[in-house]
């Protein structure tokens, strides 16, 4: 009886190990699409926001709350903290195309909060993770860029804040 309870506890343990990384796969496919949901909620939110005010640019992601442009504040599910990083309109970028732009800056929360008049054209995940779904050709997480007038066949280049020059 031990013998069979043994090898019956053996048989359990080698399968849970091959369901487990099955599992944590498909989580992780569902929190991708959960993403992408998110991050367009936002886009559609700022273009909202455009409409209503044509020509500016949010400076909080909370206004888009305030004027009733989204219906709740999502979170970024791929990171532990939730925290979203935002897209800036860069200074320098030209529009191509109407509103697609060349040069976006991304940047914290925190960032933000240093900035007078910082122009929210969209958020990106604040996470580094590989991801298991390729999305506008981008296998990182920080490189899902969400924003107002993307073009999907451009990537824009990514100018951090924590990198930039005073």
């Amino acid at each position: 009886m031990m013998l069979i309870l043994l090898f019956a506890v053996a048989v359990l343990s080698i399968g849970l190990m091959v369901a487990v990384p099955v599992w944590q796969t498909q989580i992780q496919r569902e929190q991708e699409k959960e993403l992408i949901f998110r991050g367009k909620q936002y886009v559609e939110a700022i273009r909202i926001f455009q409409n209503k005010y044509p020509g500016t640019f949010p400076q909080r992601l909370e206004e888009l709350l305030q004027e009733k442009c989204i219906r709740r504040l999502y979170t970024d599910p791929m990171s532990l903290s939730g925290e979203w990083n935002v897209i800036l309109l860069h200074p320098q970028s030209t529009s191509r195309q109407g509103t697609s732009f060349q040069k976006v800056i991304v940047a914290s929360k925190s960032d933000i909060e240093s900035l007078d008049q910082p122009q929210i054209i969209g958020v990106v995940s604040s996470s580094d993770k590989k991801s298991k779904k390729i999305y506008i050709k981008q296998e990182t997480y920080n490189k899902w860029l969400f924003y107002f007038g993307q073009d999907p066949e451009t990537m824009p280049e990514i100018v951090y804040f924590s990198q930039m020059e005073d």
